[in-house]
């Protein structure tokens, strides 16, 4: 296993992550900037209010993106376990 071969996993798997943790990330942020604007035009400003509502979008979207992220993962750990012979060499 060359230097080169350990960097480009890492990359992949840094990569990997990245495509599968953007879609919560992005969700997350969304709901907590309009309750962010809901909270400064209406003067409440309750802890729970943001977090239950970004539970649950979170939530939301881990289940439609579910099927998706299955096949990322398994494509990723597929290539990872063709590429043994390679490692061993």
């Amino acid at each position: 296993m060359t230097t080169d071969y350990v960097i480009f996993l890492g990359r992949e798997t840094l990569m990997t992550a990245i495509y599968i943790l953007a879609p919560l990330l992005g969700s997350a942020l969304m709901v907590g900037l309009a309750i962010a604007i809901f909270q400064a035009i209406t003067s409440i400003h309750e802890m729970t209010l943001t977090f239950i509502p970004k539970m649950a979008i979170v939530g939301l979207v881990l289940l439609l993106l579910l099927p998706w992220y299955l096949n990322i993962i398994m494509d990723f750990v597929q290539e990872i376990y063709n590429q043994i012979p390679l490692m061993v060499e």
